[in-house]
């Protein structure tokens, strides 16, 4: 795939999911949540400009930060996530403003990144995005997995009036 395929895909996947997680999103008990992240990382990793040939430490040190802000990022994320059980037991989740200041910011160290790395003069494609975005997803997915299943389900509410009422054994005195 060319360059601009690359990106063209970053960004439907950004867009997709930023905007699937600020409404209310049922978290199933499925085990494909790693599935988006490995395509990811096998278009980034199949991709020969990985590393810069001309400065290939500086590169492997900016993929490597570039990891790293994706994995806080990720984490960050799933932390301020607001996580609830519903009656039937299903737990849901939204994403909150403080989840959009995770992005923000992480959007604006990677933009730092880049501009480091071109003031070096290192040659970044959008494979190490894909990397950054992959473990950014396989992260705050994991996370919230595993937030989901320390919760217990809630209450189950009486279906008729009386019902799941403690009947007491004696008769009250008028």
């Amino acid at each position: 795939m060319s360059g601009f395929t690359n990106v063209l895909v970053i960004i439907a996947v950004v867009v997709l999911v930023v905007a699937r997680q600020f409404t209310a999103q049922q978290i199933t008990a499925d085990k494909r949540w790693w599935v988006v992240p490995a395509v990811l990382v096998f278009m980034a990793v199949r991709k020969p400009d990985l590393l810069d040939p001309y400065h290939q430490a500086l590169s492997a040190a900016l993929i490597g930060l570039e990891l790293l802000v994706g994995l806080a990022i990720g984490a960050g994320w799933a932390w301020t996530t607001r996580l609830w059980t519903a009656q039937d037991g299903a737990v849901w989740s939204r994403s909150t403003k403080a989840s959009g200041a995770v992005w923000i910011v992480g959007v604006a160290i990677r933009v730092g990144l880049y501009a480091a790395g071109a003031a070096f003069g290192v040659k970044q494609g959008s494979a190490a995005l894909m990397l950054a975005l992959a473990a950014t997803l396989l992260v705050r997915s994991g996370v919230l997995v595993w937030r989901a299943q320390s919760l217990r389900p809630a209450p189950q509410e009486a279906t008729a009036y009386g019902d799941g009422v403690r009947v007491p054994t004696w008769k009250d005195r008028v």
